[in-house]
This record gives structure tokens, sequence and C-alpha cells, in this order.
């Protein structure tokens, strides 16, 4: 018999931990701060009524006041909740909390057994449980809530006062105050996917300023429904904590921004958007491609200089004349177990002088990081600084036109150059211990599986229409398809060959009266670090570091949809994988609002 009572106790008071949490949900429960003054509670309960009020609002009780062995029992958890005390059951030790202004108190319905700031007493003596629910004597209501009661036998009725005295947040001992920490938000709701607006409120009494904020709960945005508590904890100078402050952010069921809109809307030009490939396979992986026109520019012929790329012996690397304008491009790293230098002979292929014209250059000091070279490079040359560096070269001489500094075993150049001759120019990419005319004596290295050769074509310039689409969209750069690989002449070989990457090619995409958008890169094909030049403004991706295929996108360019163009100039840069994706995203103006 016993047994079953005990097994009936832990039943009850299981019961009052389900029912006192399932009272104490509402949406501004968690909107509270320690307070720094407090008005008077006011209670009324009717004996054995489930009718009450609290100051002046009527609610229903699951356990009404009641008498028991001639002693009035009133609900613990109901005014524990009025008054702002904890009333808890604790799981881990099988017992009820309770923490009044004068005691922290555990009550043990198991053993019958209640301990008062470490002193026990008879469970029956201060509290019942009656249909479940924990039942406290008012009489020691009083004696440790710090509560006044009178009862009414005519009304039948307990009209009970609770005045919180607040503790203070003076330091005596170091004659210092807490912190008060405190915020607010925007707005009262906020959409799925809309920023929240956080005003921080903090300060010291002190006035000594206020050195950390720990915030816990708190995003800049949430992505579904619900009530999201946030509190903030602030720390002074001296190391004193302000008592946590917490605030519910309230989202609603309406969605502003989903999460894959979200960043494109919010984060900045050179914002990196990290995602998975989920993401990309359902968003960004096939989109429809704008349609372009394509002219290409054969006014200056390109020498491409990168086979062998990594070279193994000293020679020729790639030779071939110019006559009129010219770029020279070359990509070489040395494969040697010695340092050697790199030059660019020019020999003047007539009877009389010739004077060679650099408009543009594109230089890098050698590394052994090869995604680093090429982009260096690429950023010099698009700069586009002004230059005009001239050489006169006698008849049928041979001068050196460029020479590298010193690199060594492992170390990298990449190199661009825009010349303008009057006569023709034979240029020799040369890599030997030391660089003289005699350098063209050299033997004529062996193609080894690299681009190498002689291209009529050295820009492309693409028109392209963003005025009017109105889903994501994609130009395809390097792909050898969408954009084929330019034709040309190896003239070592003496066979056609195509330049695949169109390395050394400039791309100039130009669209009139762009609409609002964003422009993203995804690099599909590898590893790529390279730079893009927008409305004349460099951009590099990523800002550092490198970006790996399907790893995410970045963002270089967003329109308002009030310019005359976008121009977007891109060459694609040495040691970086295509093809690549420009992504075009409709921005409809939501970041704003």
């Amino acid at each position: 018999m016993k047994r079953m009572k005990k097994e009936w106790a832990i039943v009850l008071v299981i019961s009052l931990l389900l029912a006192s949490f399932g009272q104490g949900t509402t949406g501004n429960a968690a909107d509270k701060e320690a307070p720094m003054s407090s008005g008077t509670v006011h209670v009324l309960l009717y004996l054995n009524k489930a009718e009450a009020f609290l100051n002046g609002e009527q609610q229903t009780l699951d356990a009404p006041a009641t008498i028991i062995k001639d002693k009035m029992y009133v609900p613990a958890k109901f005014l524990g909740d009025a008054f702002g005390m904890k009333v808890e059951w604790n799981a881990a030790t099988r017992m009820i909390e309770m923490v009044t202004p004068k005691a922290k108190i555990t009550l043990d319905s198991d053993n019958k057994s209640v301990w008062i700031n470490g002193y026990w007493m008879r469970f029956d003596e201060a509290a019942a449980i009656v249909n479940g629910r924990l039942m406290v004597k008012l009489t020691w209501l009083a004696d440790y809530m710090g509560a006044k009661y009178t009862y009414n036998d005519e009304l039948r009725r307990v009209e009970v006062l609770y005045t919180k005295t607040p503790e203070g947040i003076y330091i005596p001992e170091n004659g210092n105050s807490k912190p008060v920490a405190k915020f607010s938000l925007g707005k009262t709701s906020y959409r799925i996917g809309e920023p929240v607006k956080f005003v921080d409120l903090s300060y010291d009494p002190d006035a000594e300023g206020i050195v950390k904020f720990d915030w816990q709960g708190k995003q800049e945005v949430y992505f579904s429904a619900g009530t999201y508590p946030v509190t903030l904890t602030v720390q002074d100078r001296h190391g004193n904590k302000s008592e946590p402050y917490t605030r519910n952010v309230v989202i609603t069921n309406e969605t502003y921004l989903n999460e894959v809109e979200y960043p494109i809307y919010m984060k900045p030009v050179g914002g990196f958007i990290k995602t998975n490939w989920s993401v990309l396979w359902g968003n960004f992986y096939d989109l429809p491609e704008l349609p372009k026109q394509v002219k290409e520019d054969t006014s200056r012929k390109l020498l491409v200089s990168d086979s062998p790329e990594t070279f193994t012996q000293k020679g020729i690397l790639y030779q071939d004349t110019v006559e009129g304008k010219g770029r020279l491009y070359a990509d070489h790293v040395n494969g040697m177990q010695e340092k050697v230098t790199m030059a660019i002979l020019a020999k003047n292929m007539s009877s009389k002088p010739i004077t060679i014209k650099t408009t543009n250059k594109g230089e890098v000091w050698p590394s052994v990081y090869a995604n680093l070279i090429g982009n260096e490079a690429t950023v010099d040359f698009l700069l586009g600084d002004p230059l005009n560096e001239k050489i006169t070269i006698p008849a049928n001489q041979t001068f050196i036109y460029k020479q590298m500094p010193d690199f060594y075993p492992g170390q990298g150049v990449n190199l661009f150059y825009d010349v303008e001759t009057d006569g023709p120019v034979q240029f020799s990419f040369i890599a030997a211990s030391e660089i003289s005319a005699n350098s063209l004596s050299l033997p004529q290295l062996p193609f080894e599986g690299h681009v190498r050769g002689t291209f009529p074509v050295s820009q492309l310039d693409w028109t392209i229409d963003a005025t009017n689409f109105d889903k994501p969209s994609r130009l395809v750069i390097g792909d050898g398809k969408s954009d084929p690989f330019l034709p040309g002449y190896d003239v070592f070989r003496k066979q056609e060959v195509k330049n695949d990457g169109n390395y050394g090619v400039v791309y100039k995409i130009h669209a009139d009266k762009p609409r609002k958008m964003a422009v993203m890169i995804l690099p599909k094909g590898g590893v790529f670090k390279g730079p893009f030049k927008i409305n004349g403004e460099m951009r590099l991706v990523p800002e550092s570091g490198v970006m790996t295929a399907f790893d995410g996108l970045q963002i270089i360019a967003k329109t308002t949809g009030t310019e005359d163009s976008l121009d977007i100039e891109f060459s694609p840069p040495a040691g970086s994988a295509f093809p690549i994706d420009l992504v075009f995203y409709p921005l409809d103006g939501r970041e704003s609002k």
C-alpha cells in the first residue's frame, strides 16, 4: 500500500511539471529584464473555485485554493509565476525547486521532505500535492515569498499582495555598478528571410562604457516561422556583468526572401556565397544562356608561349613574327635544377630600323604559386595603366625586348605585352642562364601538350541584352562550346592548333541599360583565381585565396537599373581551370525595403 502511494505521488509531481510548462509559454514571456522598480501584484483567490484575478484580470486555475486539515493551501505555480519566482520540476533530482527572495527551497515529495536554505522540515508542514498540483500553506507563503494576505470568511476569498523589491546593481566592495543590458527590435514581427534589426540600448551607470556584448540566439535572419528568444548580457571594463536581458523575435509565416535569394540580395559586391552541391544543382547548374552577339577582333595578333609550360631544358620556347599590332603572352615554370632567366628577344627582320611601341603590360615577380602569378599578371594587364615605351632596333639586329629577374626551380612567371611595330619583328621567348643575341642559336624546345601558337584573334567582344530577362541566366566562358576555343597556327610544328582556354584573349562584355541585377561567378572546371574589370573598377575573385569548383558563388557586380551600360572586361588567368559561368540574377529591390 505504501509503495502504491509513493508511485502515485511521483505521477502527481510529473503531472505538475507538465502543467507548469504548458501554462507559461506566452509570446511575450521572454521579453524581460530585472526591473529597476516594481509595483504591487494583487491576487484574489476564492476557496475551492477555479476563478481567480491577477491585477484585475480574470484567470482560470487548474488547482484552486483549498482547506486541508484546517489550513489554507494556495497554488504555488500560479503565485510563483505571478510574483516572478521560480517554481520548477528538476527531472535530474526528481524534486521541485523554488527560489524566493528569502529562500532557496527544494521539495522532495518522494521522501516527504522540504529543504529551506539547507534546513529540513516535513513536507506536509509546508506543502501538499492536490490533483497533481503543488499547493503551499498560505502562512508559509507569507513567510518565504514575502507576501501579505487577508482572508474574507464571508466571501470565502483570499487577497494576496506582493511587492517585489529588486536587487540593486551597485557593488559596495569595489565602488562600481553592474552594467545594464537592454535592446529593442525594429519591428514587432518579421517575415521569413527578412533582416532583423537589433537596436542596442545597453548602458553603464558609471558611464565607463561597455566593452563586451554576449548575444545568445541572435541571427541576422530566420528562415522558419516561430518565436525565437534572444538574450543579451553585457560587461564593463572591470569585468562586471549585467543581468541577462531577453526578447522574443517573432517570425510570421509570410516569406520575404528564401535561403537562396537572401545572400544574393543582402551581400555586397565582393561577397562570397558559400553553398553546397544540392543548392547549386537546383538553382544555378544549368541556367539558360543569355543571347550574345560575338565579334572577333583580328586587329592584334596573339603569340602564346605556354608549352612546355614547365620547361626542363634551356632553349627557345616559342617564336614568331609580328608586323603591326601584336600581343605577347607567356606562362612558364622552371622545371630545372638551377636558376634561369627568361627573356623575349626582338629581331629586326628588315633592312631599315624598326620601332617597337609597348602600349600595355602585365607582369608578375617569379613565384611558386601558379594561381597567384596568373592572377597578378592579369590584374596588371587589365589595369591598363598609361604606357608608351619605345625601342628602336637597327636593321637586321636583335635586341633584348624584355628580361625577367632570375627565377629558381619551381618558380613561374606570366607575361602580357601589347606591342605595335612599324615593320616585321621576330619575337622569341627564351629560357637560358644568360641572355644575349646569341641566345637565338639555342634549340627550339619540343611541344609537350600545352597551348602554343599564333592566333589571329586576341579580343572577343560580346554584346548581350540584359534589359528584360526575368529569370536567372548565364554566360559561359571557356567551355569550348558556347565559347569556342580560338584557332591558330604553331609555326614550330607547322600545324593548326586551338587556344584551349583562350589564354591571352581579352573578353569585353557589354550591355546597354541593364536591369537591376546581381552578377556572380561560378567556377565549374576546378580552382579559379582571377580579376574582373567592371565599369572600369577592378574586382578580385576571390578577394583572398582561391575558389574551387562548385564551392559557391562570388558577387562581382550589382546594377541599380539606372546605369547607361554595364561593361565587364576579363582575360582567363593562367593557372585557373575552366569553364566558369557568369550568373546574371534579376533583383526586384526587396533588399532596400
